[in-house]
């Protein structure tokens, strides 16, 4: 009875919790699909009197959110990509190979990564504009790619220390070099980490905000999360066409951990056992 006792307990508490988290979503899912009359009437949290997709119509062409989600994607594909490989080479070479002052090295670009954002801001949007690239997508590729470069490493430098040596050994005795061994090894083997990695910083840079516009400034150019900001610019007491946006900006980061749910689990289920 005590063990059924604190069965149905922890299930009730998160179910509550579970309600908790899921509730703000639902309630801007709501709102996204209410009419303009509807909310202006009965305000934002009274029950729904009608449903319309207009609001979705109004967010995508009006608003041109396509072109933002076209940046997002632009932006963050591209760092994903560089951040993931760039980070995969250098712990591979740190993690697999007697590099001198290797933990050093790890530690140094661990740091940066432990300096606030904030103070960093006007020393970046001055590098960059110095070299010329202010307010161009390149720019923030490479600032995503930078800030996200040393935790990347961290992490896949602690699941390609533990794969065992025999394998690269055996790989070595067969003739496979460094740049072999990595591509046909140590890569597929730390496939889980990856994709870990991989869905939570396409999540990361693609819903950001501040370095967005930090080194964007043109409007045909921001990505999706600072055009909401001009969407509640543009609609002003329209909430439900900004919620409307809201929701089509979740559908590609939705998408994404849909698609890797299962490397992304057994990638948190690797690193908690290790």
């Amino acid at each position: 009875m005590t063990n059924r006792f604190k069965t149905g307990g922890y299930h009730v508490a998160m179910s509550i919790v579970s309600f908790l988290w899921i509730a703000p979503i639902l309630w801007v899912v709501v709102i996204s699909l209410r009419s303009f009359d509807d909310v202006a009437a009965n305000g934002l949290g009274s029950l729904p009197h009608s449903f319309t997709f207009s609001t979705y119509k109004s967010a995508w062409q009006d608003a041109d959110e396509f072109r933002a989600l076209m940046n997002s994607l632009g932006v963050t594909i591209p760092a994903v990509i560089l951040s993931l490989g760039l980070a995969s080479i250098a712990a591979y070479g740190l993690a697999r190979y007697n590099i001198p002052f290797r933990r050093t090295v790890l530690l140094l670009m661990l740091m940066g990564n432990l300096l606030p954002p904030q103070i960093l801001l006007i020393p970046i949007s001055r590098f960059v504009e110095l070299t010329g690239y202010y307010d161009t997508l390149y720019a923030l590729i490479a600032v995503h790619v930078g800030f996200g470069l040393g935790f990347y490493t961290f992490v896949l430098h602690g699941f390609m220390r533990d794969l065992p040596r025999e394998i690269q050994e055996a790989a070595t005795i067969d003739g496979a070099g460094p740049g072999k061994i990595y591509a046909s090894v140590i890569l597929p083997l730390t496939r889980p980490a990856m994709a870990a990695l991989g869905a939570l910083s396409f999540t990361w840079i693609f819903n950001d905000l501040l370095w967005s516009i930090t080194v964007i400034r043109s409007g045909e150019k921001m990505p999706v999360t600072p055009a909401l900001l001009g969407l509640q610019g543009l609609f002003v007491s329209s909430w439900n066409v900004i919620a409307a946006g809201t929701v089509i900006a979740a559908v590609p980061t939705l998408a994404v951990f849909l698609k890797f749910q299962k490397h992304f689990v057994s990638g948190l289920a690797i690193g908690a056992v290790k």
